[in-house]
C-alpha cells in the first residue's frame, strides 16, 4: 500500500508483479481492485502499477471537477512514484479516456497503448442512448441502486449472475462519494481527443464488446482509425464491462498484444 502526493490530493498506487511495467488506469467511479479478472495474469509476466483515480477509491476526493488531464497527471505521477519512465498503458472506459490524454501529454512515457470500452469524447463521438446516460448520472438512486440500474447496460446477457455478483462485492466496500462521481463524470463530459489522436504514435490496441450499451461499439472503431496502425479487436458476447462478460478471450487479446510489443 502507498500513497502519493499530486495537484492537492492524495492518491492511492500500488504493484504487483515483475517484468516491463503496465500502467493500469481503471474506470469511472471504479477502485482499483475491479482489475481483480486481468490483474493476475498480467502479473505473472509484468509489473503492474495500478492507481485509484481522484475520487475513487482510497484515494482522495478533493472539489471537483476533475478533468482527463488532471487524473493523467495522477498516473504520471503514480509511474514517478514506482520509479518508472515507461510503460505500456492500459485504461478501461475512463480510464481508456484518462490513456488517450497519457499518451498525447506524455508520449515519451507510452511503451505501448490498450484502450478498452472508451471513447474519443466530443461530438464525433457515438453516444449512448437517452435512458442509459440518464442513468448513469444516478440521479435520486444510491450507490447500490445505480450500479444495479446499471446492470443490464454494462454486462452482456449471457454473463453468468454470480460473475457480476463478485464484481459488485467488489465496488460495494468502494463506492464513490456522490459528489467525486460527479466531479470524474464533469471530467468526462469536459473532454475530447478525437481532433488529436493521430498525434498517437504509440503501438496501440483498441479492445470493445459488440454489446457495450454505455460506450457503444463504434467508439472503438472511431478511435481505431484515427490512430495509425492501431490493432482493433471487436469482442462477441460482452458488453462494457468485456473484463468480466468474456475474461479468457480479454487475456488472450490483451496478453498477446503486449507480448508483441515486448522485448
Amino acid at each position: 500500500m502507498a500513497f502519493l502526493q499530486n495537484q492537492g490530493a492524495r492518491i492511492y498506487w500500488d504493484e504487483q508483479g515483475t517484468g516491463d511495467p503496465v500502467l493500469l488506469i481503471m474506470g469511472l467511479g471504479y477502485p482499483s481492485y475491479l482489475w481483480h479478472r486481468t490483474r493476475p495474469a498480467l502479473k505473472e509476466r509484468y509489473r503492474t502499477i495500478a492507481l485509484d483515480n481522484r475520487g475513487s477509491g482510497q484515494s482522495d476526493a478533493p472539489p471537483g471537477p476533475y478533468s482527463i488531464a488532471l487524473m493523467a497527471s495522477d498516473a504520471a505521477a503514480a509511474l514517478d512514484a514506482a520509479g518508472v519512465e515507461r510503460a505500456h498503458v492500459f485504461g478501461l472506459s475512463m480510464g481508456g479516456m484518462i490513456a488517450q490524454e497519457f499518451a498525447l501529454q506524455y508520449p515519451a512515457r507510452v511503451r505501448s497503448l490498450i484502450l478498452g470500452c472508451t471513447a474519443p469524447g466530443g461530438p464525433n463521438a457515438v453516444r449512448a442512448e437517452k435512458r442509459v446516460t440518464e442513468i448513469l448520472m444516478g440521479i435520486g438512486l444510491g450507490p447500490e441502486e445505480h450500479a444495479r440500474a446499471m446492470r443490464p447496460y454494462v454486462y452482456d446477457s449471457s454473463t453468468p449472475l454470480e460473475r457480476i455478483e463478485e464484481d459488485l462485492a467488489i465496488r460495494r466496500k468502494w463506492f464513490p462519494k456522490p459528489e467525486a462521481y460527479k466531479a470524474q463524470l464533469q471530467g468526462i463530459y469536459e473532454w475530447e481527443a478525437y481532433s488529436r489522436l493521430q498525434k498517437i504514435t504509440a503501438p496501440t490496441l483498441v479492445i470493445h464488446g459488440e454489446t457495450d450499451q454505455l460506450v457503444p461499439a463504434g467508439n472503438g472503431e472511431l478511435i481505431a482509425a484515427r490512430i495509425n496502425g492501431a490493432q482493433l479487436v471487436k469482442l462477441p458476447h460482452a458488453s462494457h464491462i468485456f473484463v468480466t462478460d468474456q475474461p479468457e478471450a480479454s487475456i488472450t487479446a490483451i496478453m498477446g498484444f503486449l507480448s508483441s510489443q515486448s522485448s
